[in-house]
């Protein structure tokens, strides 16, 4: 994403957990009101970050339902009065296992209803910034991305990451939802879209194409 001073969107990455998960604050620099997606843990750490951007929180989003991205986001929603969006509903299986999940992986997690779940096709908006909202299902069922069109930038959670995809074997997990999720509903955004992904550096879906070894064109079409 571009981090010239007048764009419209701008965002922060918060490693949290054990797992090092990307938590993202997303804002609007023309209100400074923002969003944090995938508060899954750490949460002094995220309120000072949000503190020290100068961001008024307006709202949670969550890309799906595992314990690293979202185990403390209904402590969080709590604390501060603010809603959760997100997933989609296909993962309240996972949100209903929060209490137990976080046991094997050391990151505490507690069982939450969204105020609304999303499905492809909607947008979720904070200050004067519009996401669009797409599912995404394969590492779970429910998974949705986060893609800002005006600033070619996407919140891809844990469905593609540089150099590899989601794993797709957990409970629910399908390989090939996932792969028809990148190839179907990402790549068609464009090679030029930056994406934030779940865990590890950010890349573009046109480096991905070139040198992914699980979905980059030459390796997709050694499968067909």
């Amino acid at each position: 994403m571009t981090s010239e001073r007048q764009a419209p969107l701008r965002a922060a990455i918060i490693p949290v957990t054990p797992l090092q998960q990307n938590c993202s604050l997303l804002w609007c620099t023309r209100t400074m009101r923002g969003v944090l997606i995938d508060p899954g843990g750490d949460l002094d750490r995220l309120k000072g970050a949000v503190a020290r951007a100068g961001v008024t929180l307006e709202k949670l989003l969550l890309t799906h339902g595992h314990v690293d991205h979202c185990g403390l986001a209904g402590e969080l929603a709590k604390e501060l009065g603010l809603p959760i969006e997100g997933p989609h509903e296909a993962d309240r299986f996972w949100i209903a296992r929060l209490d137990d999940a976080g046991a094997g992986f050391g990151v505490p997690g507690r069982v939450f209803e969204p105020d609304r779940w999303l499905a492809d096709g909607d947008t979720v908006r904070f200050g004067e910034i519009e996401l669009d909202v797409l599912h995404c299902p394969g590492h779970t069922p429910g998974h949705v991305v986060f893609f800002h069109r005006p600033s070619r930038f996407a919140v891809v959670g844990d469905v593609l990451f540089a150099g590899s995809i989601g794993r797709t074997d957990f409970p629910l997990g399908n390989h090939q939802d996932l792969l028809d999720a990148i190839t179907g509903k990402l790549w068609p955004l464009g090679d030029d879209v930056t994406f934030l992904p779940g865990h590890g550096p950010t890349s573009t879906f046109g480096r991905e194409r070139q040198t992914n070894p699980f979905v980059s064109d030459a390796a997709l079409a050694a499968t067909t």
